[in-house]
C-alpha cells in the first residue's frame, strides 16, 4: 500500500489568499540527516523523504532520499513515477546535509537533478531529456514523507530523523540560460495526505520556524501526526 503526508508550498499574496507562485523552473531545499532511528521497514517496502514538483499536466519529478528494508539507503532522480537515477557518488551520511535541486530547462527539454553534500561539497548531477510533448509548467510543490508497505496496510516508522530547510522555488533570471536562477522563499505550508483514512502516521513534524535566511525550516522525527505542517511565517 501506499501512503503520503507532508506539505504544499505556497506564498500568501496581498489578501492573504494562498497562492503557488507564478514562472516556477526549480525547487531547492537542504535535508539535514541527524540520526538513524534504526530499520523498521517491511519486507520488500521503502520509503522516500521527498522533494517534489508537479507540472501543469501534474506529472511529478522527484529527488528523494529513499530507505529500504535491506539497508539500501540512497537518493534517487524520479520522473513520472519511474526510478531514473540512483546517485552513486553522494550518498547519505548521518551528519551531513545536502542542497537538493530540481530545474526545468525549457531550452534543452530537459530536467535538471542537482544534488550536493554541503560537507564535502562533491556534487553529482542528472540531466533527464524529454520528448517535445512535455509542457514545462510547474503547478506545486510538496514537500513530506511517502511509505510504500508491500506487507501490510499501515504506514510504519520513520529510518532517520531529519531537518528540512531552505524551501525554496527558482525564477528564471536569464531568459537565454534557464540555469541562471533568483531562489526566493515560501512563508505558507499547507497540510497535505493522501487521505486514505488513517488515523495517525507515525511521524512528527516538529520545531517549524524561520531560519536566518528567512527561509521555513522544520524538522521530522518518529512520533504521531494526523496532518502535514500547516505554518505560516509570522508576520505575513
Amino acid at each position: 500500500m501506499h501512503f503520503w503526508v507532508g506539505s504544499l508550498c505556497y506564498n500568501l499574496d496581498e489578501n492573504r489568499r494562498l497562492r503557488f507562485p507564478k514562472g516556477v523552473i526549480a525547487i531547492s531545499d537542504i535535508i539535514t540527516v541527524f540520526e538513524d532511528m534504526g530499520n523498521q521497514i517491511p519486507d520488500k517496502s521503502w520509503m522516500l523523504y521527498l522533494l517534489e514538483i508537479f507540472s501543469r499536466e501534474d506529472i511529478p519529478a522527484e529527488l528523494n532520499l529513499i530507505c529500504q528494508f535491506d539497508n539500501q539507503n540512497y537518493f534517487e532522480a524520479i520522473f513520472g513515477g519511474v526510478n531514473r537515477y540512483r546517485f552513486k557518488q553522494v550518498l547519505p551520511i548521518i551528519g551531513h546535509s545536502y542542497l537538493r535541486q530540481i530545474i526545468m530547462n525549457s531550452l534543452k527539454q530537459s530536467i535538471i537533478y542537482i544534488l550536493e553534500d554541503q560537507n564535502t561539497k562533491q556534487i553529482e548531477r542528472f540531466d533527464l531529456w524529454l520528448d517535445s510533448g512535455f509542457i514545462f509548467e510547474t503547478q506545486s510543490h510538496f514537500t513530506g514523507i511517502e511509505w510504500w508497505n508491500r506487507v501490510n496496510n499501515f504506514p510504519y516508522p520513520i529510518r532517520y530523523h531529519v531537518e528540512i530547510s531552505r524551501l525554496m522555488y527558482g525564477l528564471s533570471d536569464n531568459s537565454l540560460d534557464l540555469e541562471s536562477l533568483i531562489y526566493r522563499p515560501y512563508n505558507a505550508l499547507v497540510p497535505n495526505s493522501e487521505r486514505s483514512g488513517i488515523e495517525n502516521y507515525p511521524i512528527s513534524f516538529y520545531n517549524a520556524r524561520l531560519n536566518i535566511d528567512g527561509c521555513i525550516c522544520f524538522n521530522v522525527k518518529s512520533g504521531s501526526c494526523k496532518t502535514g505542517l500547516n505554518y505560516i511565517s509570522k508576520g505575513i
